[in-house]
């Protein structure tokens, strides 16, 4: 897919939303008055620093119909420019982070399948020499169909791609022509098949749901096919009509049918329980995987570990113990390719932007990706960025926390705070309530933290409304890149 945003797009409203004012992620130069006093940032532990690196590879050969991603369609791509500069701000990301090893590597896009082996080689070779890069440490690279032949892919897999996610949307011809997808049905199942081959038990699906005049039958038939032909590992995401887009203007105006909100959320709970009777775990709200083939890197966003974040509009979140930091950092990378290349080209890295994250942010962001999981905001990892206010003590106390564990949708005990089966479908519409407790709790004075004994229900309002999924279209908001990998490539 294209852009990737620094947090997945409910998520990011949700946290917005709930602040007073509205306020957005990350207060900076020029991002306006706080409207609350600062708290000191967070330090970050002081053992030897390890991080995920996203890695941004800009370019399409289409803008699909429902696509606003940060992408480009240029006549003639100047990739040895690219592979300079990725490289060169790989090495100056690393070298400024003093990052000790990668624990994983994910070339995203754009379509990055698009690239030649020798500049995936290339960076994975800077990435190694800066920092440790294990034997087997996971690198996945997303791949469009129409780009993906069994030569191509193993030309990747030689550069030391070990994983591979593919942009499938549909296996039907009609919907991905709706799409503005470049490839068939056909070129869909063969491209997988030769993943398959190349990267048994590591190559994942992305599918659509929510297409315009798609019927229940149509998407059970298309996941049907799809069961029959995937590997270990789907990604599943409805798809969100966005400002701008050509179908988004043929939805609009009348051309074509919205799906109603009952539609979407009976296709997402169909997807889930095929793919759960099919052996898969519903490890995150829009991830599935069967014999352990949970995407790592992906794991590193939604358990708030660091990543890096390389190339135009990329994202990153981690400390500068190169210049003396001691706490997170959100980074934006410049958007624009030809832009980005000359920061690069002249400084090293094309960072447009970076904020100290609050005490709070970062929990805010804790708390709304780690709920993603089918394992939840667990009390070791709160307590890494909380040391002082545990789980138990924002949301075990009376209020919204207690209300939606009565009604059934959230469980805090001895593990920590996750959703139930019932909650996860519905979690962007229990983020607003759950973000108000803890920015509440936290503008309280401070009481000592203590272990968590388990939640009793509480009194409860009525139920969250019913939504399938908190996820857009292929992971992210326009313009970011970085943060929820291995969705659609475009």
């Amino acid at each position: 897919m294209a852009g990737r945003g620094w947090r997945p797009a409910a998520a990011a409203a949700a946290i917005g939303a709930a602040r007073p004012g509205g306020a957005g992620p990350g207060r900076g130069p020029g991002s306006g008055p706080a409207s609350e006093p600062a708290p000191a940032p967070v330090p970050e532990p002081a053992a030897p620093a390890t991080a995920a690196l996203y890695v941004h590879w800009p370019y399409c050969r289409k803008r699909c119909s429902y696509c606003n991603f940060n992408k480009y369609m240029v006549p003639a791509v100047d990739e040895a420019a690219m592979r300079a500069c990725l490289v060169r701000e790989a090495r100056t990301l690393l070298r400024l982070s003093q990052v000790q090893s990668v624990t994983s590597v994910f070339f995203g896009g754009g379509t990055p399948s698009l690239a030649s082996p020798r500049t995936i080689a290339a960076v994975l070779e800077a990435v190694a020499g800066a920092a440790h890069l294990p034997d087997g440490a996971e690198v996945t690279l997303e791949a469009n169909p129409s780009s993906a032949g069994t030569p191509r892919l193993a030309g990747f897999k030689a550069a030391g791609v070990n994983r591979l996610s593919v942009g499938v949307q549909s296996l039907d011809d009609a919907e991905l022509r709706l799409l503005g997808r470049e490839h068939t049905a056909a070129e869909a199942r063969g491209a997988v098949e030769a993943a398959r081959g190349l990267f048994p038990g590591r190559t994942s699906i992305d599918l659509l749901f929510g297409v315009p005049g798609q019927s229940r039958g149509a998407w059970a038939r298309g996941l049907e096919a799809a069961l029959g032909l995937c590997d270990h590992h789907v990604s599943l995401y409805q798809l969100t009509l966005e400002r701008g887009t050509a179908l988004a203007a043929q939805v609009w105006g009348g051309a074509l049918p919205t799906p109603s909100q009952d539609l979407l959320a009976d296709m997402y709970q169909t997807a889930r329980a095929a793919l759960v009777a099919a052996g898969f775990r519903h490890y995150e709200v829009s991830n599935f995987a069967r014999k352990g083939a949970r995407s790592t890197h992906n794991l590193s966003y939604w358990q708030a570990e660091q990543y890096i974040g390389v190339g135009p509009g990329a994202h990153g979140r981690f400390v500068l113990r190169g210049e003396g930091g001691r706490s997170r950092e959100a980074r934006v990378q410049t958007l624009e390719p030809d832009a980005w290349m000359r920061e690069v080209q002249s400084r090293g890295h094309g960072t447009r932007r970076r904020v100290v994250l609050s005490p709070l942010e970062q929990l805010e962001e804790v708390l709304a990706l780690g709920l993603r999981t089918d394992e939840g905001v667990t009390h070791e990892r709160w307590g890494h960025f909380s040391p002082h206010l545990s789980l138990e003590a924002i949301f075990g106390a009376p209020g919204e926390a207690k209300a939606l564990q009565q009604q059934g949708w959230l469980v805090l005990d001895g593990g920590g705070l996750r959703c139930t089966w019932e909650g996860l479908a519905l979690l962007d519409s229990l983020l607003p309530a759950l973000l108000c407790q803890l920015q509440h709790r936290w503008a309280l004075p401070a009481v000592p933290a203590h272990p968590a004994q388990g939640a009793a229900p509480g009194r409860g309002s009525g139920a969250p409304r019913r939504s399938p999924t908190g996820d857009r279209a292929g992971g992210e908001a326009a313009g970011h890149a970085g943060v929820v990998s291995g969705s659609s490539v475009e």
